[in-house]
This record gives C-alpha cells, sequence and structure tokens, in this order.
C-alpha cells in the first residue's frame, strides 16, 4: 500500500480543530465488541485489540499529539498535550472558560520556589490536588488526561531560562522532589484500576540551554561523559520512570554525544525502556523536536529522521512532522506496520490505565467537578507552599519587621506584581495577591512606587521613590528578574541584577530607614553588593511565589510566619559566567573550568546551596548517630531484598532539633556527605538525605528522621557504574557544620548498578 502524504496531512489538520473531549462509547458504539472495552482484560491485551482495527493511514494520523483518533470506529480526537507545571495550565490541551466553572485552577509557586522548601510530603500534596484539577478539567472535557510535567533537567548553569521550572541544582533532592509529585499527580505509585492523570517527566536527557550567543537547544549537541550522565543528568529521570512509575516521557530537542534525542536508542531504548524498566503501557512523545531531527541536527533527512525517531521510542510527534513524513517512511520501508502499531498500543494501553474506555459509573475520578478546584485547603496550600519557600538570605536583626512599623514604602517593578509571580507554564489563577495587598492585608499604610522596571535605565522614577522613603517608617524594595529576562527560549548572558536596580536601592539605602530588598526571580543574582552593605538590613529570596505570593512574603516579613526554605542552587559572583560556557556539560573542574553546581565549584559561592537563615536559633544532637565502621559485604548482603541495590538502605539516622530562641520556626535538616573515597577529583560535599520539621515552638525539640541510601553514598565511575567504595566517610548538618560524624566503610569496593554502555554513533 502506497500511502499519499496529503492524506495524513488532512487528518492532523483536522484534528487541530479540536477544542474538547469525549469518551469512547464501549455500551452501544462500534467498540461494544472489541476487547478494549474489556474490562477483565489488561491494558496491552485491550490496547492491541483496538489497534488491530486502525488502517496504516489511520495510524500514522494518531503518532501525533494532536490526534484526530478513529471516526469511523467511534474512537474520539484527543489532545494528547496538556500542561500542568505548577496548577493546570494553558496549553493546547487546556481550555479554560471565560468564566464561571472551570475558569481557573490553584496557580502554585514556580517549582524552584516549592523546591526551596525541601518538604517531600508538601510535594505530594500539591501534585495530588493539581492532578485532581486536572482531572475535574477533562470530565467537563476542558483538558486532557495526560500532562506534560514536571520539567526535572538539572538547573546546573545559573543563566539558564528554564531553570524557575525545576526544583533546582542537586541531583538527590530532584529526585526525591519528582518522586513526590508524580506519586501525588498520579494518585499513588503505579495505581491500580486508575490513574487520576498521567505525568510526564521532561526533557530527557541533558537539556539547559535555550540560546546561549546562537548556539539553540533545537540544534545543540551535548557532550556528556557516561560518569556525568549516570551521576548527575540521570538520576531524577531514574526516580522517576523507574521509581515513582510515571506513565510517560518526553525526550528533548538536544543532541546527546551526538545523536538527536528523540532518535537516539541509547537513550529511550537502553537506557529509559531496558535499564529503567519503563513499560509497554506508557509512551514517549518528542518535544517539538522530531523536525529538528532532519533541522537543524542535520542529522538525517525527513522520511529517515521520522523513522529514526519511531524506531528509537518516540510514540508521539509534538508537532505535525510524523503525519508529513511517515508515509514517505513507510512507502520507502524505512518503517514497519508493526513499528506503529507499537506506537500507537503503548498510547491506547495508558488511555486504558486511565479508565478512558471504561464505565463511568466504576470511576470514583469521574466524579470530580468544578467543587473539586481551588478548595480551601487547595488554597492553603498555596499559600504554604510559597512561605515554606521564602529564603532569609541577610538579616541584621530588622526581620520581623518592629510593631511599631507602620508606614511602608514599597518601591521596585515587583512591588506590584501580580501576573510576575506565577513565572511561566501558568493557567488562570483564580486570584493574584500582590505584595501591596499582602501588605496592605497585614494593616500596614503603604506607598506604593514603580522606580524603576526590571531593565530600565531610566532613573526618572528614582525621586519618587526617594521622596516615599523619607516620609516612611521602613522601606522595601521588591525587585529581581522575571519572564521578560528568563524564560523559555530566553537564557541571560549575565547574572548581575539588570537595568539599574542596583543604582536605586544605593539612593534608597542613604535615607537611612529600615531597608529591606526582596528578590524575585527563579535565577539567582550576584547579591555581593548587597550581602556587604550595612546598610541594605536584610535581604529576602522570594522566587515566583504564586497566586498568594503577596500574602506568603509580607506574613515572613511581619514575622506572621518565620522563614526556614534553603536555596536550592548555587549563587555565583558575576564573573562565573565568563569561567565556563553554558555549552559545557562538566561538572568536575579542569584547567578551564572552576566546576559546577556546589558539588564540584571551587570557588566561593555568594550564597550556596542550602543556605538559609532564620528568625530565631537552634541546638543539635545526634538521636541516632552512624556506627563507626560498616562492611560493605554486609551492607550489600542486607541491600538484596531491595528491587535495586542503589535504593536499598544504608541506615537512618535521627537528629534532635531544639529552638532555643523565641520564634516557633520550621527548621530543614540537610545532611551531607563528604570524603577521598573512590577516585580522584573528589566532590566537595553530596546531599545524601534531608527531612523538614514544622513548627518547632521555643523550648521545644523536633525529631529529624534522615534515611541514607547505599546509593546516596556511591559514586559512578567513568562509564556510569555505581559503585560503594571503602573509605573515611563524614557527615555533616547544615552549610554550617553544626552537627558531624565519621564512619568507615570496609572492604572491597561493591558494584551497585551496571550502567548501559553507549554503541551508537552519531
Amino acid at each position: 500500500m502506497r500511502l499519499s502524504k496529503r492524506v495524513a496531512l488532512v487528518f492532523a489538520l483536522a484534528a487541530g480543530s479540536v477544542t474538547g473531549y469525549s469518551f469512547p462509547d464501549c455500551e452501544g458504539g462500534p467498540l461494544a465488541s472489541n476487547a478494549v472495552c474489556n474490562t477483565a482484560l489488561d491494558p496491552i491485551t485491550r490496547a492491541t485489540s483496538l489497534v488491530e482495527l486502525f488502517t496504516v493511514p489511520e495510524l500514522i494520523n494518531n503518532t501525533v499529539s494532536t490526534s484526530p483518533g478513529v471516526p469511523r470506529l467511534g474512537l474520539p480526537a484527543y489532545q494528547w498535550w496538556s500542561e500542568a507545571l505548577h496548577g493546570v495550565a494553558d496549553s493546547p490541551g487546556v481550555n479554560f472558560s471565560t468564566s464561571g466553572e472551570f475558569s481557573y485552577a490553584t496557580s502554585f509557586p514556580q517549582p524552584i520556589l516549592m523546591g526551596a522548601a525541601f518538604d517531600d510530603e508538601l510535594i505530594k500534596s500539591v501534585g495530588s490536588i493539581v492532578g485532581m484539577e486536572g482531572r475535574a478539567f477533562n470530565n467537563y472535557g476542558r483538558a486532557g488526561l495526560d500532562f506534560w510535567t514536571p520539567n526535572i533537567n538539572p538547573f546546573k548553569d545559573p543563566r539558564w531560562g528554564r531553570g524557575q521550572e525545576t526544583p533546582g541544582e542537586d541531583p538527590y533532592h530532584l529526585a526525591q522532589y519528582v518522586y513526590n509529585l508524580v506519586v501525588g499527580l498520579q494518585g499513588g505509585l503505579d495505581p491500580e484500576p486508575y490513574y487520576q492523570v498521567i505525568s510526564t517527566c521532561k526533557h530527557f536527557a541533558g537539556y539547559d540551554l535555550e540560546d546561549w550567543y546562537g548556539t539553540v537547544r533545537y540544534g545543540f549537541n551535548a557532550v556528556i561523559t557516561s560518569q556525568d550522565l549516570a551521576e548527575y543528568y540521570l538520576p531524577s529521570f531514574q526516580s522517576c520512570y523507574r521509581d515513582a512509575k510515571v506513565g510517560a516521557a518526553m525526550c528533548s530537542y538536544n543532541a546527546v554525544n551526538g545523536v538527536p534525542s528523540c532518535a537516539n536508542t541509547y537513550l529511550l531504548q537502553d537506557i529509559l525502556r531496558d535499564f529503567y524498566g519503563f513499560a509497554q503501557d506508557r509512551w514517549i512523545t518528542s518535544d517539538y523536536a522530531v523536525e529538528n531531527i532532519y533541522s537543524p541536527h542535520n542529522y538525517a533527512i525527513p522520511q529517515q529522521a521520522v523513522a529514526d525517531a519511531l524506531k528509537a521510542g518516540t510514540d508521539i510527534d509534538c508537532g505535525s512532522f510524523y503525519a508529513e513524513w511517515l508515509p514517505t517512511a513507510y512507502n520507502e520501508s524505512l518503517i514497519t506496520e508493526t513499528d506503529l502499531r507499537t506506537a500507537l498500543v503503548r498510547q491506547y494501553a495508558s488511555l486504558v490505565r486511565l479508565g478512558y474506555f471504561d464505565p463511568e459509573d466504576q470511576q470514583p475520578y469521574r466524579t470530580y467537578n468544578w467543587s473539586n478546584i481551588n478548595t480551601p485547603p487547595a488554597q492553603q496550600l498555596a499559600y504554604q507552599a510559597a512561605v515554606e519557600g521564602i529564603v532569609l538570605l541577610k538579616n541584621d536583626g530588622t526581620l520581623p519587621l518592629s510593631s511599631s512599623i507602620n508606614n511602608i514604602a514599597l518601591i521596585g517593578p515587583w512591588a506590584n506584581a501580580t501576573a510576575q509571580m506565577q513565572g511561566n507554564y501558568f493557567g488562570v489563577a483564580p486570584y493574584l495577591i500582590s505584595p501591596v495587598m499582602g501588605a496592605m492585608g497585614d494593616g500596614y499604610n503603604i506607598t506604593y512606587v514603580l522606580g524603576t522596571n526590571i531593565t530600565s535605565n531610566d532613573t526618572s522614577g528614582f525621586a519618587a521613590a526617594v521622596a516615599a522613603a523619607k516620609e516612611a517608617d521602613a522601606v522595601i524594595y521588591a525587585g529581581g528578574i522575571d519572564t521578560t529576562v528568563e524564560a523559555e527560549a530566553l537564557d541571560r548572558y549575565a547574572i548581575t541584577w539588570p537595568g539599574n536596580q542596583l543604582d536605586l536601592i544605593a539612593e534608597l539605602q542613604v535615607i537611612g530607614k529600615p531597608l529591606v530588598v526582596v528578590q524575585f526571580g527563579g535565577g539567582q543574582l550576584d547579591d555581593s553588593v548587597l550581602k556587604g552593605n550595612a546598610s541594605v538590613n536584610a535581604l529576602v529570596w522570594a522566587g515566583y511565589p504564586g497566586q498568594s505570593g503577596g500574602k506568603a512574603v509580607f506574613d515572613i516579613l511581619n514575622g506572621k510566619v518565620a522563614p526556614a526554605g534553603r536555596l536550592p542552587i548555587t549563587q555565583y559572583p558575576a564573573n562565573y559566567v565568563n569561567e565556563i560556557p553554558m555549552t559545557d556539560m562538566d561538572l568536575r573542574p579542569n584547567s578551564t573550568s572552576p566546576g559546577r553546581t556546589y558539588i564540584w565549584y571551587t570557588d566561593m559561592p555568594v550564597y550556596e546551596f542550602g543556605y538559609g537563615e532564620h528568625y530565631t536559633t537552634f541546638s543539635y544532637k545526634w538521636v541516632q548517630a552512624p556506627a563507626t565502621s560498616y562492611s560493605i559485604q554486609a551492607l550489600v548482603d542486607g541491600g538484596q531484598y531491595a528491587a535495586y541495590l542503589d535504593v536499598a538502605p544504608f541506615a537512618t539516622l535521627a537528629v534532635s532539633v531544639m529552638n532555643t530562641g523565641n520564634r516557633t520556626s520550621d527548621y530543614v535538616s540537610l545532611l551531607f556527605a563528604s570524603g577521598t573515597y573512590g577516585n580522584a577529583p573528589y566532590p566537595n560535599k553530596v546531599l545524601v538525605s534531608y527531612a523538614r520539621s514544622h513548627s518547632i515552638a521555643p523550648g521545644t525539640t523536633a525529631t529529624a528522621e534522615l534515611p541514607i541510601a547505599l546509593g546516596n553514598l556511591a559514586r559512578a565511575d567513568t562509564n556510569g557504574n555505581f559503585w560503594l567504595y571503602p573509605g573515611t566517610y563524614e557527615l555533616v548538618l547544615d552549610t554550617n557544620g553544626v552537627l558531624t560524624s565519621k564512619f568507615e566503610l570496609t572492604g572491597n569496593a561493591s558494584q551497585l548498578t551496571s550502567f548501559p554502555q553507549n554503541t551508537m554513533t552519531s
């Protein structure tokens, strides 16, 4: 059979007009007698029975994200692409109404701020609510069942415009974050019988560049060693695909070691399917990337590009390149009918697990409706997520604000922010509490002056700002960066404060009033000038804080809530951007690089990963300290019952944290390990466990339990295999080492994992 490109394109373009969703009729429709409607059968069998009915043109038509379905079979059109990074979000698959029901959804903080909370249960709860709201939207035809979230590429370079979408730079932290988020979104760990929604972990792999001096994500070749791939770039994906058992994956725009990710059999088959065990009832979508295999990667001609992608395992094309070129690939025998059916079975087996073909009255998730959107618990959680993530970087005692302060000059380009607080990949929020509104809600008399914009060099607003500051009891400057500076397709070239914001702050500080700077945005800025200036009394980082952001910020500033967030990324000095190009994927320091992330960076950061101050003081002691010596063989033998040796337990340690100050506060216990075990060079330290203790009242004690897995102590060799090495290990609590303990691992090194070796050539 020869296929016409035009036939496939007609179906694909027609599908683009689909705005609602419907379900197949398994009672009286054409599929009623097909096994896909038999709830007693497994998802693969059901999906296979359906896909067997497709003609080759119908198979090809349904390999794109805007899927037309098969009208003759009563199979509805379906849009695979819905977004929900930090709440149900505008996207091809999501349709907010203009008013009334389904006109908004809960808007949580950006992941970079939620990551700063270091609170796994919080993240699981956020995922549960976003998943519930997504399912409610679907029930009323306003969203799909598949959400292309989260973004779990590690934020290793401060210039990356999409770093705000991630939880931070540390691979263990990202792994924990994504595990809890996915379990929340999907309604459990590989839940039966139905998923709440399906999550899609992205972007696999090595993606953290948008456009750096003309090197663009669509054509960038990320050259990554096996060691760095296994040790840094992939742990979050392993946690998502293997451990959290996410329902879908997304391959990235870039190439890895010469092969575009969406045509990369090593990534998609050897690692994802075989090594991680990504099952056949789960699918892989491209980012808008299949066309890029042809151009600008220049890896293959169009029909070979789509064939390479399909055969590598890219089941869905986010775009129309499959629809346009798979007919040619089929006619030239570059693909087979089996290749097409395999991709479609994966897709529809996934929909089976979502209850797509099953009776509505058998599915509790189908009862969700408008009353499940932005509920009081969701509102409280959005506020809590912002409060928990906000980080106090500097404070001379000015914060919390004195009760004698009534009149505040609130100045800067973030002072009256609303939609700014959502960052990117956002939907319609039910409300957006600006800092001005948050201050007024807490009873302050506010004089708001813009003063300057994010990137402005116009000083005409300075005089009004200075005048307001002179009349106030205290001055709050709210500035930093936003999506005009950092965004998808927009990297930064500098990590200094943009425009003339520091000039305005300099004029405000000479007035002599209490001055607090609140820095917003996802990427960090070099705060050296503010950190070292005694006239800047306090410095707070607030990220993109979501729908209740202004209230969260002012509740922190006035002490209604105490800050306990920790920086999830390193704040580098400005010159860092001149020391290493964005295109350099190596983590370890060398003659031309100071190293990347807190793990390998050899110079002095402005503020280090994990830094965060408090309004109170704490004392610490071990409740359960590590033993002085452990046999590697005994640890490995004891871990044989675990699903994977790298997640087998080493020990669960416990720390007593006493609040010795006078304010109730949370405390995040960050436990790092260091030592000269394995091969040089040695990391500075690595995060091996963390826990957030809540509401520790003055004079009371909380116990933080800190589980450590064997994989947390292991290091990767040059082939990417993780080993547990003999040697002396030091555990350190917090960035300033408030508690330490040493232990020995004895015996021979033991290999915990066997990382697949790459046999592909570019």
